[in-house]
């Protein structure tokens, strides 16, 4: 009798290592604001609210971060900071009821934390995110009494979640989803006039991402 013959086995690929910094871009877009233009008059008293200036748009973003890997009983988790850059085109404005105003995300930086669990085969990392932005607007309201035009800072606390898919050891693709917790600011035209403005937000990106 002869023996059938032994095919070798090709070894187990070995798991794709996601420990070191890594550089990246992404195009986004800002969405589900929610910031209505309310005038008052100085010294309080009514206020006239003719709309809403919620940004939208597209955005895009370069950053860089560093993670550690390490294992947790029998999954590998993945956790570290990124740092990122976003400026774009997310702006919105109405003319409507003799009032005209406008609102424009001119740049942002944030500093976030990404925690986030490995799939059985070390290649796909869900993940998620929590951190701190500060954002740069542009903002006019014109009537109504009111003529204020110019910039101002905010800062926000943002939470997010995302999935990354390694191609090979060195590139990978990620989505995620990110709300900014804007708060309240308020601006006051030469005449006392005043208004709030609430840039708080949705975003969502996709990307790539290069180790190193």
């Amino acid at each position: 009798m002869i023996a059938a013959p032994v095919v070798p086995q090709e070894p187990p690929a070995a798991p794709r290592n996601w420990q070191g910094p890594y550089l990246g871009g992404a195009i986004g877009y800002a969405l589900g604001a929610d910031d209505r233009v309310g005038i008052a008059k100085p010294g309080g008293g009514a206020t006239y609210s003719p709309g809403s200036v919620d940004i939208h748009g597209v955005t895009y973003s370069v950053h860089l971060g560093y993670r550690w890997q390490r294992a947790l009983r029998d999954r590998q988790i993945v956790t570290g900071p990124e740092l990122a850059y976003e400026g774009g085109s997310a702006d919105d404005s109405f003319d409507k009821g003799g009032v005209v105003a406008s609102s424009e995300l001119d740049r942002l930086l944030s500093l976030r934390w990404k925690t986030g669990i490995l799939n059985d085969a070390k290649d796909t990392l869900f993940y998620g995110s929590v951190g701190f932005a500060r954002g740069k607007f542009g903002y006019s309201t014109e009537g109504a009494g009111m003529a204020y035009k110019g910039d101002f800072k905010d800062n926000a606390w943002t939470v997010g979640l995302g999935l990354e898919k390694k191609l090979n050891d060195r590139f990978s693709l990620f989505g995620e989803w990110e709300f900014r917790q804007f708060g309240k600011t308020p601006l006051t035209d030469a005449t006392g006039y005043s208004t709030r403005a609430t840039p708080e937000h949705h975003h969502v990106r996709l990307g790539m991402n290069v180790s190193f």
